[in-house]
Order: structure tokens, then C-alpha cells, then sequence
């Protein structure tokens, strides 16, 4: 049993931060993946699809075809083919997963258009119209948490649809998140309908944490006390982690008690989903944000490099709850050092929405490039 396979006797499932069309073949990577390493899903974002359509050639004779079918064609539109065949691939492979597990696993996500962040009525539209495009019950669309993002949320879980709230980096966001999907499966309860087919997870992005926080604390150590110096050693590249155990926290309160009757009617609890879980700072170990965040009803979704580190040393075992109490308390330490928490997860939401944002732009731009 290797590292990854280890991992789901603490409760964690793995998903792979990756997809592109090389590796969905029915004797593939993806199916090795499934059957060697128990992966049980996969995430897609606008800037994973940019890297595979952009730099191979994989997509260019479909991306053709599909072209010479209008005289104007529209290259959103294009992508939107062209992904939808990915995730329809990937989502088969992972159906038995998904069979397997009852719904709990198996699934692939795909993201409405990052440019409708902000926009809570075109999200929704969009949404309803890529799970019908789809057309698989082990699909779930990723929607951006921002304030906007979490009526969205609501409104599509009342509607029966499996999604994935992405780019969440506060405690705060998370629970409003959370709270959106138990408003959702109550409506839907209210409206007669089965809640025990829906699934959920909540994307909430470790690495990105430590890399602003990090510098953050860094600037303050030039003029800090003594005991402000203290404060800083002990956070530096650990607020991400506390961060996430704080989250966790909220987690177990919220599907305690309060989840009771949803629970008594099928329903699933929406997972903490560990994000950006690649390390980006050299100087910390490579597999940090999966050997720190090691605990039930979790799921990592890793990326591809991340992934290939955590199966040579990978060390398994049980993490998360590991000073989880405190975490919300150690995280306060940063206001005695004027760093303010929340401004800093809004940056890395703002940003994140338009890195995305960014990386779609160029995505449309590199399917136009190739049709000239």
C-alpha cells in the first residue's frame, strides 16, 4: 500500500489537480491512477486547461473540426466543447469511484467562466447549463466563493447540483459557504425533493496562505520587539496550516448537532477540500500542506509534482487535529503583530479571481492562435 493509498484509512480522499486529454484513455494515466494510488476525483480550474490546450497539440484536430462547423466561430464556445469532452472522459473513468463510495467520491470538476465571479444570476445560468451539457451524475461545477459566490451556492445546491465553492482562504468565507449549502439542502428538502444525491465540497487553499502571510511577517520582523520577534518565528510558515485547522474546526461544529436532521435524510456533509496544496516556498518540506492537513472527511487535491512527492515520501498519519483547538487562537497572535488576517485571505481572493481570469483570457487567445 503506498502513501496515497494509506492516506483513506485517516478519511482523506485524494484528488488530482490535473486534467488533459493524454491521460483519459481507458489504459491511461488517470485509470493507472484510479486503480494503483485509490485516487477518487479530479479538479480543473481555467489555468490547468490553459497549460494542456495551450502547449500540445492534443486538442488541435477536434479544435479544427469543431471550428469548420461556423463561419464565425466563437472561441469560448470552442473551449467549453473541447473541455466538456475531457471531464465527460474523466467522469466515466471514475464512475465505478463513484458507485463505489455512494456518491461520496468519484468525482470531476469543472469551473463556470471566471469572468462571472462577481455576477450571482450568470453564475447560476451557466452552471445549470454545463451540468445538462455534461450530462453526468459524478460531475460538480466549481463556483468562485466570493460574496457573490455564495448565494450561487445556495441556489444551485437547492437546485440538486453537485458543486465544488472554490477559492476559499478565510475561516469567515468557509463558514459562510458552508452555511449557504445547508440553506440549499434544506430548500430542497422543503421543496420535496431527495437531498441524499448531493454532493459537495468547499476548495479551501492552503500554500497561497503562507506565501503572502510569510512576507507579511517577514516586513515586520525588521522593526519588531522582542517579543513581536518571538510571535514571528513561531508563525512563519505555519499560519496556512493553523488556518486550515481552524477551518476544520468550523467544520466539526457545523456537522455535529446541526446537521442532525439533514444527516437523518441522506444528506452528505460538504468537505473541507485541501487546495493549492503544492508547496511554493523551497525552504519548507515538498509534501508540507498534505502531511499537515491528514484527518476525516477531508479531501487533498494535488498537483501533479506534489503528487509524485507524497508517493516517494509521503509520511501518513493522523495531523489535522493536531492543535486544531488552538488554532483559531494562535491565528490571533497576528493582530499583537498588526497583520490583518482577513485583508490578507480578500487580497488572495481578489487575486485568485483575476489569475484565473487572466489564465481564460489566454486560453481563448492561444484556441484563436491556432485557428489562424
Amino acid at each position: 500500500m503506498n502513501a496515497l493509498q494509506q492516506l483513506k484509512q485517516f478519511g482523506q480522499s485524494v484528488w488530482y489537480d490535473n486534467i488533459q486529454r493524454n491521460m483519459l484513455g481507458p489504459k491511461g494515466e488517470l485509470a493507472r491512477m484510479i486503480s494503483q494510488d485509490g485516487l477518487s476525483g479530479v479538479t480543473s480550474n481555467p489555468s490547468i486547461f490553459e497549460k494542456a490546450i495551450k502547449n500540445s497539440d492534443d486538442y488541435d484536430e477536434q479544435l479544427l473540426q469543431l471550428a469548420k462547423q461556423s463561419d464565425n466561430p466563437d472561441s469560448r464556445a470552442l473551449f467549453f466543447n473541447l473541455a466538456i469532452d475531457d471531464i465527460q472522459h474523466a467522469a466515466d473513468l471514475l464512475q465505478p469511484v463513484y458507485q463505489q463510495t455512494k456518491g461520496r467520491d468519484g468525482y470531476v470538476s469543472l469551473e463556470v467562466s471566471p469572468d462571472l465571479a462577481y455576477d450571482t444570476d450568470s453564475t447560476i445560468a451557466e452552471a445549470k447549463r454545463l451540468v445538462q451539457r455534461v450530462d453526468r451524475s459524478n460531475l460538480m461545477i466549481k463556483v468562485p466563493s466570493t460574496q457573490e459566490g455564495i448565494a450561487a451556492v445556495e441556489t444551485l445546491t437547492a437546485a440538486g447540483v453537485n458543486v465544488n465553492a472554490t477559492l476559499l482562504f478565510s475561516v469567515q468565507r468557509y463558514e459562510e459557504i458552508a452555511r449557504a449549502y445547508l440553506s440549499g439542502l434544506r430548500q430542497r428538502l422543503q421543496q420535496g425533493h431527495a437531498i441524499d444525491t448531493i454532493a459537495s465540497v468547499a476548495s479551501f487553499f492552503v500554500s497561497r496562505v503562507d506565501t503572502l502571510v510569510d512576507k507579511l511577517l517577514d516586513e515586520k520582523a525588521a522593526s519588531a520587539t522582542q517579543e513581536q520577534q518571538v510571535i514571528i518565528q513561531q508563525l512563519h510558515g505555519q499560519v496556512a496550516i493553523l488556518n486550515a485547522k481552524a477551518a476544520y474546526a468550523v467544520y466539526q461544529k457545523l456537522y455535529g448537532e446541526e446537521f442532525a436532521d439533514l444527516a437523518a435524510q441522506g444528506a452528505h456533509s460538504q468537505r473541507l477540500l485541501w487546495a493549492s496544496s503544492g508547496t511554493k516556498n523551497p525552504d519548507y518540506s515538498d509534501v508540507l500542506y498534505i502531511d499537515s492537513l491528514i484527518g476525516p472527511e477531508t479531501v487533498n487535491t494535488i498537483p501533479p509534482a506534489t503528487y509524485a512527492a507524497y508517493l516517494d515520501h509521503g509520511k501518513p498519519g493522523a495531523t489535522l487535529d493536531q492543535g486544531a483547538a488552538d488554532a483559531a487562537g494562535q491565528l490571533s497572535r497576528l493582530a499583537d503583530l498588526d497583520i490583518d488576517l482577513s485583508a490578507a485571505c480578500q487580497q488572495l481572493e481578489d487575486e485568485g479571481v483575476a489569475a484565473f481570469a487572466k489564465a481564460f483570457n489566454n486560453l481563448l487567445a492561444a484556441i484563436e492562435g491556432k485557428l489562424v
